[in-house]
């Protein structure tokens, strides 16, 4: 009777089925476990923490956010006290951001509830109280009741900042846009050796000098701008007694994090979040937004896949619908799986060598001969990302392609053909609508490795730092010849590349949970297309 159970358990396959859900149960676990520790490290890195002044046995006073806490080794292999780890800031004055405090060496404790946290444009956080206020070298403010003046004053030098640089950035940068553009045009009609060459001189020139006139007014706005977003400063002492004199527009944000209530802190939380996604980044980039890399990613993946997807889907096509089955379609077909497995980095060298300096070199020659020896396409830029990827991507939409294909019943096919319709016919009419699902999975696949390669964009055009978008108003105002951020570099540049790795470990986190979530974004969107495909090819077959 035991055998016959047994056997008949086994028959079941019972232990298997076990087995398979434990297993399935355990991935689920490790995967949901992951993501939780990187959007608790991530995104718990915004929530406002309050400052602790920290009184030694040696005297010394620091004024600081307590991150952690653990165990200190003896020498023995024991543990001999314990040690917090303070983010002190105040790198300008101490050279560093973190200190290590042994327990045993605290005298005192407390949380003062004037302490400031100033988030500044650069040197990263200074700890500290404010002293005073002033306005053209003159104090307008001082002690407990010159806050509100501090924060109220911030803002309008803030404001001034932010105006400088709109004007810096698009208007004198639309006029030295224009500049050079006049200096190509009378540089090509010299190159070309034009029979009004004189008269092109003649135009060029006048509108050159008009333009350097508009250009100094601009110059003499920004000088304008910037003497009023540095009239005022505030003078603020350390926990030591130290004085640092702040300009006012160098300051992000303040904030005193020990008067706070839970509304506040959250208002805090929210505008940090909001920084983090439609900023630039600041501080070698382990501060600020990231909203360029945001950018950059999704627009490299739209590219790539306008590129990817009509040359895998016609590649499917002809090898499905129209070759003669035989030797040399089942060669092309193990290489298309071939080359689904060359390693990325194979794809960026090959990028390399015959999209930047292949084709963009005689591009070039042939288009902007007046711009050499400065490349204008023969360099990285966002465009060679996209076909880098997009060639790294074809295979697969070319499995997926031939896979949904295969699936559509060859008596759909017959029967059009039955009908009087021609081959072309059939295929755009019939197959390709049944199986668009399908191929819309292999643009789902091919957007999830495009989004989260690194190694072939490092070399063909994704760098550390592009402030400057790829869009703009100037013609033709998506500038494919640009360098791009990416947000897998930009991970793999603050994690890997920073020269203060401690105050880039939050940064990492963050980076991490919103490459995370613009790959589901992306991912989520193309599903929602094919979903609602399949449901309108359902209902039309009935």
């Amino acid at each position: 009777m035991r055998v016959r159970l047994r056997e008949f358990f086994f028959h079941r396959g019972d232990p298997m089925i076990w087995l398979t859900g434990a297993g399935l149960a355990v991935s689920l676990l490790m995967i949901f476990g992951l993501l939780a520790l990187v959007a608790a490290r991530g995104l718990g890195f915004f929530w406002p923490r309050t400052l602790e002044r920290i009184t030694t046995t040696d005297g010394r006073t620091v004024l600081g956010e307590v991150l952690s806490s653990e165990a200190m080794p003896g020498e023995d292999g024991q543990a001999a006290g314990r040690r917090i780890r303070v983010k002190i800031g105040n790198r300008d004055l101490d050279g560093l951001d973190f200190r290590w405090i042994a327990l045993s060496d605290v005298v005192r404790r407390d949380l003062p509830a004037d302490a400031l946290l100033l988030e500044r444009q650069e040197y990263g956080n200074f700890h500290g109280f404010l002293k005073e206020v002033r306005r053209g070298g003159e104090v307008v403010a001082s002690g407990p009741a010159a806050f509100e003046t501090l924060v109220r004053l911030q803002r309008e030098s803030r404001a001034s900042f932010v105006r400088l640089n709109d004007v810096e950035r698009k208007d004198v940068g639309a006029l030295n846009a224009l500049l050079e553009e006049e200096r190509l045009r009378l540089r090509k009609a010299e190159l070309g050796k034009t029979a009004d060459l004189e008269a092109i001189r003649i135009g060029a020139q006048a509108r050159i000098v008009e333009l350097k006139k508009r250009y100094e007014a601009e110059r003499e706005r920004v000088e304008a701008l910037r003497r009023e977003a540095s009239a005022t400063s505030a003078v603020f002492t350390d926990a030591g007694g130290r004085e640092k004199t702040i300009l006012l527009r160098d300051i992000v944000r303040i904030v005193r994090p020990n008067d706070l209530g839970l509304a506040a802190k959250a208002r805090v939380y929210a505008s940090r979040i909001w920084e983090f996604v439609s900023d630039e980044p600041r501080e070698s980039n382990t501060e600020g937004g990231i909203f360029p890399a945001i950018f950059g990613t999704v627009l490299m993946v739209v590219l790539m896949s306008l590129v990817s997807v009509p040359f895998g889907v016609v590649a499917a096509l002809y090898l499905r619908e129209y070759a003669v089955q035989g030797r040399a379609v089942r060669l092309v077909r193990i290489a298309v799986n071939n080359l689904a497995g060359v390693p990325s980095i194979v794809s960026g060298i090959f990028g390399l060598g015959f999209f930047v300096y292949g084709v963009g070199s005689r591009i070039d020659r042939l288009f902007f001969p007046e711009a050499l020896p400065t490349p204008t396409y023969g360099t990285g830029g966002i465009l060679w990302c996209a076909l880098t990827l997009a060639l790294l991507t074809v295979p697969v939409v070319v499995v997926a392609t031939e896979e949904a294909l295969a699936a559509v019943p060859a008596g759909m096919r017959h029967a059009s053909l039955a009908l009087g319709a021609t081959r072309w016919q059939t295929v755009r009419r019939v197959v390709l609508p049944a199986a668009a699902p399908g191929i819309l999975t292999g643009l789902i696949l091919a957007m999830a490795r495009g989004t989260g390669e690194v190694a072939p964009l490092m070399i063909v055009g994704v760098v550390k730092l592009a402030p400057t978008l790829p869009v703009d108003g100037v013609f033709p105002y998506l500038h494919l010849e640009r360098k791009i951020m990416h947000l897998g570099f930009h991970l793999y540049d603050v994690g890997f590349q920073s020269p203060n790795v401690e105050a880039a470990i939050p940064m990492v986190y963050a980076t991490t949970i919103l490459l995370l979530l613009v790959v589901v974004f992306l991912n989520l969107t193309a599903i929602l297309v094919r979903n609602r495909l399949r449901r309108r090819l359902h209902s039309a077959a009935f």
